[in-house]
């Protein structure tokens, strides 16, 4: 008998995507720092590394360069692969959402990156800080609050069920933990919350490597 492992297609691996746009994203926040001379990742956040007048700006842009195509490639192909499956309502509108986080990400914080003044109060840095970012954080939170019950559910998948509480924890950990402790290990905590959603495309990547074709099949639920 034929293995399901070989029982895939060009959709499947798109899978692939998913995972070099969460690697591409985690080589960036650790090897940018090397072209930013003094920059203390304890302390600092992550968009200092990407600010218009970063020393870093160009190398970040470099690495994070497969993230920045992949990412909305990657959850584009999830949702048109889901769309075709039996899975559960809730769980379909959990991806969707989270396809709505990263073209609200890589178009926001591609318009309104932090200027030169950095969280210095111009249009951009409102933009940045309090439109785009609270934008991204509602979307993430509700799709992977969705992610999770129709994961859960009957005709559900437990590896988004589990990756998604996973991430979900990250995120409050990072949001929680940034407000409450000393600003000397501020960037610590906030790394929390900026890789859970990067991390949480690595998991439907490996999701629609694993989904086998015969699953495609769009019925009434």
């Amino acid at each position: 008998m034929e293995r399901m492992i070989f029982k895939k297609d060009i959709l499947n691996w798109c899978g692939l995507f998913g995972i070099i746009s969460f690697l591409s994203y985690l080589c960036a926040v650790i090897f940018s720092p090397l072209a930013y001379p003094n920059y203390d990742w304890l302390s600092q956040a992550v968009s200092d590394l990407s600010a218009s007048n970063a020393p870093s700006l160009q190398l970040w842009n470099q690495l994070a360069l497969l993230y920045n195509q992949f990412s909305l490639l990657s959850v584009i192909i999830v949702c048109i692969v889901v769309s075709k499956t039996k899975y559960n309502k809730i769980m379909k509108i959990g991806f969707y959402l989270f396809c709505a986080m990263n073209f609200v990400s890589t178009i926001g914080y591609g318009l309104f990156p932090l200027s030169e003044a950095g969280y210095g109060g111009t249009f951009q840095d409102i933009m940045h800080v309090y439109v785009v970012t609270i934008g991204v954080v509602l979307l993430s939170i509700m799709s992977l609050v969705f992610c999770i019950i129709g994961g859960y559910r009957k005709e559900g998948n437990k590896l988004i069920f589990i990756g998604a509480i996973v991430c979900l924890s990250m995120m409050f950990v990072g949001a929680i933990g940034s407000n409450i402790v000393p600003k000397s290990i501020f960037g610590l905590f906030e790394r929390f919350s900026t890789l859970s959603a990067t991390a949480f495309n690595a998991i439907l990547g490996v999701w629609l490597l694993l989904e086998p074709i015969e699953k495609r099949k769009s019925i009434k639920e």
